[in-house]
């Protein structure tokens, strides 16, 4: 059954790599709920997102990366505090940085902050490895509507609009979205979401 699982993951990871790298837009499973994703460098692909979500640009999106590395390449500087609470962490934790770079202009707040996540799920973090760079991951929902907490809740607005639907943890629930931490430059620390 584990064979049967992987294989089926690396198949995936194929096919949705393909539309990534085609600057088109995945629906795809987290480590905390389903996500609208794509290339989060690609200018084009992000306004994407903001038009299946009918959501304004002023609005930033949640990026996902696959390390510590990683987050070094878009990030200028990582400050201590967010180690220290990336090595604590028990559950998903997404934290707003200062000073990014490389990622498109549109996933980055208008006070020049952007919210990453180093992701724990398994599937995402051997997508965005093979990928490369860094994907959007922005709840499964038309902005202002609730929501969905598992696969079979993303209404068929979002699924029809999207081009690629992983087929992977669509039984799953999710639990809750991640926590939220805001890191100034001066070291302290702002939770905006337990």
């Amino acid at each position: 059954m584990a064979f049967c699982y992987f294989c089926c993951m690396n198949d995936e990871i194929a096919v949705a790599l393909t539309f990534l790298k085609l600057g088109k837009t995945i629906l795809y499973p987290t480590d905390t709920i389903w996500g609208i994703g794509c290339d989060a460098t690609d200018e084009v692909a992000v306004s994407k997102v903001f038009e299946i979500k009918k959501r304004q640009e002023s609005k930033s999106l949640v990026i996902l990366v696959n390390s510590l590395d990683m987050l070094g390449d878009y990030i200028e500087h990582i400050p201590k505090k967010a180690i220290e609470i990336l090595n604590e962490q028990t559950r998903p934790t997404t934290i707003i940085y200062s000073h990014s770079k490389g990622l498109a202009k549109s996933v980055i707040a208008s006070d020049n902050t952007v919210a990453i996540r180093i992701v724990q799920n398994e599937f995402c973090k051997e997508l965005i490895k093979k990928f490369g760079k860094p994907i959007v991951s922005t709840s499964a929902n038309i902005s202002g509507t609730s929501t969905p907490m598992s696969f079979s809740e993303i209404s068929p607005a979002i699924l029809n609009a999207v081009d690629y639907v992983v087929a992977l943890q669509r039984e799953e629930k999710a639990t809750k979205s991640s926590k939220i931490i805001k890191i100034h430059d001066d070291g302290s620390v702002y939770v905006l979401r337990d």
